[in-house]
């Protein structure tokens, strides 16, 4: 891949290009010592991918992420000191669109080849997305289990899904009649940080699935680590490792293909706004089952790239903006409630 590296720290930007050096198949593109630099360069010369730091003058790296999302859209992987540290800011620029988020590996302080694992791991996982090499593996039919009655409202969301996240569970009243488990592609250091932050913005109770769990109306589960989170039987939810292969973890696809296993319950499928495909195969599949399936339309996703690739395969029952969603859903499981004036 060609990459550009957006930091304002000379320091900073040598310890990432040494990282880049270790790695033959991926060339700089070019550097930027800010966010404004970044959007100019970006305009001239499009990498095939951005590592872009947070706090820099004239214009950081959220709102960096913004122009650059909205005028000439690329990956985009945040690397910045102390990430976890910089949270809400690392939300803030994965609802406009960023991928992911690592820790600025340093110069002087060790051996830089074990330094750079993470950032090189991430550059990978990326360089596989942006390729859309996910292997689909054959689907088994078998072996179904009996159905359960919860009804399950899935989604799916990549890039810019934090923001989409928040505006659907926004929407979404305190005792809405169904579970909802959603598969975020986010780092399992930062998944606690999202669950909190979502839980700011919406009436139901938000945290990260954990092994076991089983499914509650009213309740918001996210998978919370690197495994794929899937439906080991009608109604309980834990983690597998497999496939090892899959170009993001926590997998989409994985999770709606465990779906279409294991429940026969009523279950609305959700494909948000995102990089590459994961999902829309299994989206796919669950509408062919019969269940009621939804992506976000183009107007309004942040990257679309997940919910397009939903809709050439006539994945979705429904394109919506992502402020039809919430009311949607609550027409489709049959809450009553006083419609708010813009419901239509």
């Amino acid at each position: 891949m060609r990459i550009g590296i957006v930091n304002d720290l000379p320091i900073a930007t040598e310890a990432l290009r040494r990282v880049l050096a270790l790695a033959p198949e991926h060339q700089l593109a070019w550097s930027a010592k800010d966010g404004a630099e970044a959007v100019e360069n970006c305009a001239r010369d499009r990498p095939d991918l951005l590592l872009m730091d947070l706090i820099m003058p004239r214009m950081d790296g959220v709102e960096a992420t913004r122009r650059i999302m909205s005028e000439t859209p690329c990956a985009i992987l945040i690397v910045t000191a102390a990430v976890e540290a910089n949270a809400a800011r690392v939300f803030a620029a994965m609802g406009h669109g960023a991928l992911d988020a690592v820790d600025t590996p340093l110069l002087g302080t060790g051996d830089l080849v074990s330094g750079a694992g993470p950032l090189l791991a991430k550059i990978c996982a990326i360089g596989r997305l942006i390729g859309d090499g996910a292997a689909q593996s054959g689907r088994r039919r078998s072996g179904r289990t009996p159905s359960s009655h919860q009804p399950l409202v899935a989604i799916g969301a990549s890039a810019g899904g934090p923001a989409a996240l928040a505006e659907v569970l926004r929407g979404l009243p305190g005792n809405f009649p169904a579970a909802v488990v959603i598969v975020q592609h986010v780092d399992a250091r930062f998944a606690p940080g999202l669950a909190d932050w979502l839980g700011q913005h919406s009436s139901l109770p938000v945290r990260l699935a954990i092994e076991g769990d089983r499914l509650v109306s009213g309740q918001v589960l996210i998978a919370g680590t690197d495994d794929h989170l899937v439906f080991k039987s009608k109604d309980q939810l834990g983690y597998t490792a497999q496939p090892a292969d899959h170009p993001y973890r926590p997998s989409v696809d994985v999770f709606f293909r465990s779906i279409d296993l294991h429940r026969d319950g009523r279950t609305v499928g959700i494909l948000l706004t995102g990089m590459g495909s994961d999902g829309a195969k299994e989206l796919k599949a669950l509408r062919m089952r019969g269940h009621h399936t939804i992506a976000q339309d183009q107007a309004t996703s942040a990257v679309y790239g997940m919910p397009k690739a939903a809709a050439a395969l006539s994945a979705a029952v429904e394109i919506l903006p992502l402020d039809r969603i919430a009311p949607k859903l609550i027409d489709l499981l049959a809450f009553a409630q006083p419609r708010r004036g813009q419901a239509k």
